[in-house]
């Protein structure tokens, strides 16, 4: 069959269209997010006919389960695949977004879409999604009216990471009407959800009422809009490469910024380093309504005061001299829990284990894993004073935030327990598999950020 073409109705794709998906690689794994709506049965089609390589074109459904015709929807797609000889794979995810909130029924889909393609595909795949010249117009106005900066205001990028995999908009460049046009040339059929034309959602508010009159009034808005986002994206690279630059000048590491590094810059370059430090760290960081009050808050508060600054995921806290980057953790355990030999504790983001080393030479006493109450004190040697556990986490710099979720474990009976291990920090002799080891050791690990 003739690249392009559509079997049995004499009609061929246009090179225009057909362009953007023969040019992916041949030896790559195409997966098309396949909707049933217009766009993404159209590209569907392009991938199929187009690509040098149709036997690698694959397609993902996500059913969300969210409207009364989701099943007609995903039969429709099944359809499709069949017609063409594409292996289709279905993935129903259950959203959990807040039924009452338009908003957060949207996000709340995307959020589970895009984790689900994500968990579906392997390295080295092309994940292709059907947006086009409207729904990057819709992008970057929606992103506007948010307050997003740059980043968010060089709309969706042509292609981006995707897990393992690269996620591939080859229908940026094409406006909806154009791709309409063609459909019905070709003859295909779609779905249209339902959903699209509630306007309780705010992106269908802003296609539906707001885009019509501003195209009415600007015509080529897409255009104009498409030209902005390219500058801002051009101009939140250099954000980005200036930012890596002085990262390395003031000493950064992964979690940690230098305070004394970040006051010799300029306030809109504290703001640039901070937010690109968090977005590599894999976090959005968001502009705040103040980031002249957050930066001097943070920077420039008096030694002895712990400020803290709150975002999506992680937040902001200065300690002995650096800005920290602290990402959020789960709820630790509300009771003490028991440590059996053999057996393994999840504590947070901690691992626990008792292991034999060799025949103990004694009975194991009752061994429990406790979060810090205040007022404990250790021993570090059998012969030794004991100490207060508050002072010696200062002294040695653990931060508050990861004191209070260190596990400490005691052995002994209740009223008679001795502290026997400090997270990964400390561990007694009797414990740690030394020569004087009684035949345990205790194995505490905690899981990377």
């Amino acid at each position: 069959m003739t690249p392009g073409a559509e079997p049995g109705s004499g009609f061929h794709w246009p090179e225009a269209l057909c362009a953007p998906v023969r040019e992916l690689p041949d030896h790559a794994r195409l997966w098309v997010a396949l909707s049933g709506g217009l766009d993404s049965t159209l590209l569907l089609h392009l991938a199929a006919h187009c690509h040098g390589c149709s036997g690698a074109v694959r397609a993902i459904h996500i059913n969300h389960q969210l409207q009364p015709n989701a099943s007609d929807t995903e039969s429709f797609c099944r359809g499709e695949c069949e017609r063409l000889g594409v292996p289709l794979v279905v993935e129903r995810v259950t959203v959990d977004g807040g039924r009452s909130s338009g908003a957060g029924i949207e996000e709340a889909a995307r959020k589970a879409r895009y984790a689900a393609l994500e968990a579906l595909v392997g390295k080295g795949d092309l994940v292709l999604m059907a947006h086009h010249g409207d729904d990057q117009a819709e992008t970057v106005l929606f992103r506007m009216l948010r307050g997003s900066g740059l980043a968010g205001l060089a709309g969706m990028p042509a292609s981006r990471e995707l897990g393992a995999a690269t996620l591939v908009r080859p229908l940026l460049a094409f406006e909806r009407a154009e791709l309409e046009r063609w459909a019905r040339v070709a003859g295909l059929s779609w779905v249209d959800d339902p959903s699209n034309t509630d306007q309780r959602f705010d992106r269908n508010f802003l296609r539906h009422t707001v885009l019509p009159l501003l195209r009415d009034r600007w015509p080529g808005l897409n255009r104009r809009l498409r030209h902005t986002a390219e500058s801002c994206g051009e101009s939140e690279a250099l954000n980005r490469k200036l930012a890596a630059l002085q990262w390395q000048a003031i000493g950064g590491d992964r979690d940690r910024l230098p305070v004394d590094g970040l006051k010799t810059l300029p306030l809109a370059e504290q703001k640039n380093l901070v937010r690109w430090w968090a977005r590599e760290r894999g976090f959005h960081a968001p502009t705040p309504g103040d980031w002249q009050q957050v930066i001097r808050d943070l920077l420039f508060a008096a030694e002895d005061r712990e400020p803290e600054f709150r975002s999506d995921g992680f937040s902001l806290r200065r300690f002995q001299g650096d800005l920290c980057l602290v990402p959020d953790r789960g709820p630790l355990p509300d009771a003490p829990v028991d440590l059996e030999p053999g057996e393994g504790v999840a504590w947070g983001e901690w691992s626990l284990r008792l292991e034999s080393v060799v025949t103990p030479e004694q009975s194991l006493p009752p061994i429990r894993i406790f979060t810090r109450q205040g007022g404990e004190r250790v021993r570090f040697r059998p012969d030794g004073p004991s100490r207060s556990l508050k002072k010696w986490l200062q002294e040695v710099g653990v931060p508050p935030w990861e004191r209070a979720r260190l596990p400490l474990v005691f052995a002994g009976s209740e009223g008679a327990a001795e502290l026997i291990a400090i997270g990964d920090l400390w561990c007694s002799e009797q414990y740690s598999g030394g020569a004087h080891a009684a035949g345990w050791r205790l194995v505490i690990e905690r899981e990377c950020d």
